[in-house]
């Protein structure tokens, strides 16, 4: 067992991460956002205001949509969306992949609250694979909605091939669905597809994106579409209760990463590549996607999590750097599977001197 006061003290004391943006308290948080609040700006009313028109507008033409709307939350986005295209299409069926993050993240509330079902595509053994339109074709069922989640977490940020893309959402036009997007990471795909967000988001009818994720905001989403699909996605944000009576933290934090961090995801997925390359001659390591899709990638690390947790503590009790204490089940014997997102602070840190860390890691954990 874990001792989780000595975990939160040693996590106090650490200096940096390895991975994502670094380690920030609430204060620094604030701090760095009371720089971009000017003097002279007004505070938002129940979702309006001009500081979230305005980040609606810049994410609604980032995304090439014709318009969008803040959501406190990606899960509430998602079921929005997911609501009113099932409303418009007369189906209740939603296509995606079984490891998709409304079942694993959102506790079902896609079929808890609106009654939507899910289409099984397949299942074991191949559930670390992708979703194909060779899965599509072989469904018996039209969805309402097919849901991609790009790019997919629970596989390790892989993504399909820009051709994959354009033939899945062809497939789903053509028979009446809409095509939904899942893009928490979004932002993140850009190096592997190499065109705008535009040109990606054009394969899709709505698009959800995060905030707070690779950007870095304190909280908060987006939810992009056709105009009348955005006035109706207002309507089921008040149901949902998230037309709260401020939202400018979220909201001002959210533009700040979108100014700062958009021209970086290249030096992430760069480096991301460079890990894993120096990851690949040691034993008991695997990295899956290999080279990774994005600055997303799944570490695979041949030990038991309680070992992994203590000695990542150990390590980040000895070196100042936090690894992380969350380990999950791997679809190869005997490894444990570690995310690894690179962030600002993996940049800061020489690739050699990460390969390092995670050697010396994994030694601890089985010596």
């Amino acid at each position: 067992m874990i001792d989780q006061s000595r975990t939160a003290r040693i996590r106090r004391q650490c200096r940096t991460s390895l991975s994502h943006h670094g380690l920030t308290t609430p204060r620094q948080a604030l701090e760095l956002l009371l720089e971009d609040i000017p003097p002279e700006m007004e505070a938002d009313t129940y979702g309006s205001g001009q500081i979230i028109e305005d980040l609606e507008a810049e994410t609604a033409e980032l995304l090439g949509k014709e318009a969008a709307v803040f959501m406190p939350s990606g899960t509430m986005a998602q079921q929005v969306a997911l609501r009113i295209w099932s409303e418009r299409t007369g189906r209740k069926t939603v296509a995606m992949h079984p490891l998709n993050h409304l079942d694993h993240h959102e506790n079902y509330a896609y079929q808890r609250l609106h009654g939507l079902q899910p289409i099984a595509l397949f299942g074991p053994p191949n559930l670390d694979q992708p979703l194909t339109l060779a899965h599509l074709q072989a469904s018996a069922l039209t969805p309402g909605t097919l849901l991609l989640e790009l790019p997919q977490r629970e596989i390790g940020g892989q993504l399909p091939a820009w051709e994959e893309l354009a033939g899945m959402a062809a497939w789903a036009r053509s028979r009446g669905a809409k095509v939904h997007m899942d893009g928490a990471r979004l932002w993140e795909c850009q190096p592997f597809y190499g065109r705008s967000y535009a040109e990606i988001c054009a394969h899709f009818d709505s698009v959800y994106v995060s905030f707070y994720k690779i950007i870095g905001g304190i909280a908060g989403a987006a939810l992009a579409g056709p105009a009348d699909f955005i006035a109706e996605a207002r309507a089921w944000r008040h149901i949902h209760g998230g037309r709260l009576i401020r939202m400018f933290p979220m909201v001002v934090s959210a533009r700040r990463g979108l100014r700062d961090r958009l021209g970086k995801m290249g030096d992430y997925h760069a480096k991301a590549v460079e890990i894993a390359e120096a990851l690949r001659p040691l034993d008991g390591v695997e990295v899956v996607p290999d080279p990774p899709h994005t600055n997303m990638m799944h570490v695979y690390l041949r030990a038991a999590a309680d070992r992994l947790a203590a000695a990542s503590l150990d390590l980040a009790e000895e070196t100042g750097i936090w690894i992380g204490d969350r380990f999950g089940g791997a679809s190869i014997p005997a490894f444990r599977r570690w995310e690894f997102t690179v962030g600002d602070a993996t940049l800061a840190i020489p690739t050699p001197e990460i390969a390092g860390l995670i050697e010396r890691w994994l030694e601890k954990a089985t010596s």
